[in-house]
C-alpha cells in the first residue's frame, strides 16, 4: 500500500460504464517525505482535497471496490490520522 495527499479532482463524462458512479481523485504519492508522482485512484473511504490517504493498488484495488472486473488499478481505502515513524 501507498501513501499519498489528495491534490484534486477528476470527471470524466465519457468512461467505461463499469466505472458509473466511482468518485476519481488525484492522489500525490509520497516516497521518502517526498511526492514522486500522481495517481489518478477511485475513492472508496470519502476523502477530500488536503486528506491523507492509504492507497492500495493492482488487483487489491479491484477486490476494494468489490469488483473484480471494474478496471481501475488504484483505489483509497483509508484516511490517516497520523503516521509515526522512527528512524
Amino acid at each position: 500500500m501507498l501513501i499519498g495527499k489528495v491534490s484534486g479532482s477528476l470527471w470524466a463524462t465519457r468512461k467505461n460504464e463499469k466505472l458509473n458512479g466511482l468518485k476519481f481523485l488525484l492522489v500525490d504519492i509520497e516516497e521518502k517525505n517526498q511526492y514522486r508522482q500522481t495517481l489518478v485512484a477511485a475513492d472508496n473511504a470519502g476523502a477530500g482535497f488536503g486528506d491523507l490517504v492509504l492507497v492500495t493498488t493492482g488487483s487489491s484495488a479491484r477486490i476494494a471496490l468489490d469488483g473484480a472486473d471494474i478496471p481501475v488499478d488504484a483505489t483509497i481505502v483509508g484516511i490517516i490520522d497520523s503516521v509515526e515513524q522512527t528512524k
